[in-house]
């Protein structure tokens, strides 16, 4: 393990840093005709390579949390074990899920969360914000479980500007958002499904007021005096709809696409159905950062989770196969705790078509 002042040093501040408005992350779920229950998110970072791994955490773990000291935070075992995302350090996941079911990720929230102060005389309960998925996934297995536990923590940032809210899901389809504000956590029930960055949740759900006349499908032709107005093309319902890629704007179209998603039939086609709407999601590079010409993208990696199933599913912007951990496959007892990076290769493979030479007879 790195040492603490290494890691920040290495960037993990920056990350989630408010000066640096390159986190635009978006979150959305769907639920199968099955009662398969997903959540999908995309991760940004235009600043240069972001290291992300997958993190395998085992029953019987034992974990310490960072505080803006040392490694010298709350200490906890997991009950149970974890599949996870994790971002420039494996102890960071932002996005996963527990072998119970339980998923939990990590969304920035610059200028509008804060925490309580640090105070080095509670270590013994203090836990980082970059580390509370970690701890939740770790310890609990329903939404109603991590409400009560958070009463056992002190939660702190890692960095003064350095701000997050969480999303925590269950395979029954009940989804929360946990935001810390002035130090006293809330709890709000997601049942638009959707999630992304500042301001807070509730503004965003009034925000979607301002777009009340949005629907699938095209609007009806009408008259404008003698003038006739008509669509110009398909998909007109949705005139109107923000385009660009602020909170309020990915909010608001997030919110459209995935509640006018078709319900597929079983889990895994819900999958393939997240990682299509979230394709609306990609960032180009230069949109985030002009300066920036080796990245592909700004939208790092993409991830859907189906909560029913237990199953992992995540494409890069280097490569673009999606690739699925099974967290049935994993023996908890015996696996060891462990981390490797999302891409061993950072290269998109592409399969050639091979085209015959004889002609139709």
């Amino acid at each position: 393990m790195k040492t603490f002042r290494k890691c920040l040093m290495s960037g993990v501040a920056a990350v989630v840093c408010s000066t640096l408005p390159a986190a635009a992350c978006t979150g959305i779920s769907l639920t199968a005709r099955d009662g398969s229950y997903v959540q999908a998110r995309t991760i940004e970072w235009a600043k240069g390579p972001l290291q992300s791994e997958y993190v395998i955490i085992p029953r019987g773990e034992t974990l310490r949390s960072y505080t803006p000291t040392g490694a010298n935070g709350v200490r906890f075992e997991a009950k149970y074990g974890v599949v996870g995302l994790a971002v420039v350090e494996r102890e960071f996941i932002a996005e996963g899920i527990n072998e119970a079911g339980l998923s939990a990720g990590l969304f920035f929230f610059p200028k509008y969360g804060g925490y309580v102060g640090y105070d080095a005389s509670m270590n013994d309960s203090t836990l980082a914000d970059l580390q509370v998925v970690q701890w939740i996934l770790t310890q609990f297995s329903a939404i109603d479980e991590v409400q009560k536990g958070l009463d056992k923590v002190r939660i702190v940032g890692l960095e003064r500007s350095a701000v997050v809210h969480w999303r925590i899901g269950e395979p029954s389809g009940r989804q929360v958002v946990l935001e810390i504000v002035d130090g006293v956590p809330h709890f709000y029930e997601n049942t638009v499904g959707v999630l992304t960055n500042a301001p807070g949740f509730e503004w965003h759900l009034a925000n979607l007021n301002n777009y009340v006349n949005l629907h699938a499908g095209d609007a009806p032709s009408h008259k404008l005096g003698d003038i006739e107005l008509f669509p110009l093309g398909g998909s007109s319902g949705m005139l109107g709809l923000p385009g660009d890629f602020t909170p309020p704007s990915r909010f608001v179209r997030a919110a459209m696409f995935r509640n006018t998603a078709p319900m597929r039939d079983d889990g895994f086609s819900t999958i393939l159905e997240c990682f299509h709407l979230l394709n609306n999601f990609d960032v180009p590079i230069a949109v985030e950062n002009p300066d920036e010409h080796t990245l592909p993208s700004a939208t790092q990696w993409t991830t859907a989770i189906d909560l029913t199933a237990r199953k992992v599913y995540y494409k890069t912007a280097y490569n673009n196969t999606i690739r699925c951990i099974d967290l049935h496959s994993i023996d908890w007892e015996e696996i060891e705790y462990q981390a490797h990076p999302l891409d061993p290769k950072q290269e998109q493979p592409i399969e050639m078509v091979v085209v015959g030479n004889q002609k139709n007879s």
